[in-house]
């Protein structure tokens, strides 16, 4: 099964790779309408997402309209992601601009040039790793969860190489990322919006409770770096702008600030940026799980840092 996985796999992205990257947009747009159609549970997950959030802001068809609109999106993001994988630096600086809202620190004795990135699943965000091609005093890194089957996995690993970008296996790799959060220079880009499992802190989101990563303050608290927000946003077809915005606060009064207050600010952040575009984030998944019996309201520092 998992070689046919694979081959099957390689079948799909090989004509995508070969197309122009607007024909593979649309392409892509043409499947999450397909999607949108068949796939019911995921329909249904997209627009509970969206009325939980915006059900006194909006109405029912304009929800509606938004959960379509974003099926269209994830299409043409995923098609896009594979044509993207293989396109040439000068030929991505094309299609992908870099906005700062606040200038970086530069590094110096005291500051390792560190940066912890706080993110999300908005838009193309496979192009992340590409960040580096207009910030090139940055390594790109981040880190994934490796998917059970292992001919898929090498295959989605080694389009991401591409980028440059470094990846950690959060699981199994905690050592490496710590090695290179010690060279310097390293920009930590976390995926931090989705549901976290039991090991998460308890807190709102959209005003509602779920689990939340911590991990973006526990890595900017551990290394002693700033943290910022950064989304990808989409522009036009095939075309997207990547925007790290102004730092998190992660200290007060010369003290760390509580990991859940800075988590706290990294979600409105995200709140904000789905509010500029809705249709540009990740309504499918189930965001907002009960707790568990093993759920933690505060996780502790040392257990969460390397996540």
């Amino acid at each position: 099964m998992d070689t046919l996985l694979f081959i099957l796999a390689r079948i799909v992205i090989l004509p995508l790779q070969l197309l122009p990257l607007k024909l593979v947009a649309q392409l892509g747009r043409i499947g999450g309408t397909i999607a949108w159609r068949l796939d019911r549970r995921h329909r249904k997950v997209a627009i509970d997402n969206l009325t939980r959030c915006f059900e006194k802001e909006k109405t029912a068809t304009e929800i509606e309209s938004i959960a379509k609109e974003n099926f269209h999106r994830l299409g043409e993001n995923y098609a896009s992601a594979i044509k993207t994988a293989t396109m040439s630096p000068s030929a991505i600086k094309k299609i992908v601009s870099v906005k700062v809202a606040d200038k970086l620190p530069e590094p110096s004795a005291e500051y390792s040039g560190n940066v912890v990135i706080a993110t999300g699943h908005f838009g193309n965000f496979e192009l992340y790793g590409h960040t580096s091609l207009f910030l090139p005093r940055f390594q790109i890194a981040t880190t994934y969860r490796a998917l059970r089957q292992a001919s898929l996995n090498r295959l989605m690993q080694s389009l991401r190489n591409r980028s440059g970008c470094w990846f950690f296996e959060r699981r199994s790799e905690a050592r490496q990322l710590k090695a290179a959060m010690q060279s310097g220079n390293v920009m930590l880009g976390l995926l931090a919006d989705q549901h976290a499992g039991d090991r998460g802190a308890w807190l709102p989101f959209f005003g509602v409770e779920c689990s939340t990563s911590t991990a973006p303050a526990v890595f900017a608290l551990r290394y002693d770096c700033p943290l910022h927000p950064a989304m990808c946003y989409r522009i036009g077809l095939a075309r997207w702008e990547i925007e790290i915005g102004k730092a998190i606060p992660t200290h007060h009064n010369g003290a760390r600030r509580p990991v859940d207050d800075i988590t706290l600010d990294m979600n409105r952040a995200l709140e904000q940026a789905i509010r500029r575009d809705p249709a540009n984030w990740f309504w499918v998944h189930r965001r907002w799980k009960p707790a568990s019996r093993f759920q933690k309201t505060g996780p502790k520092l040392n257990e969460d840092a390397d996540n």
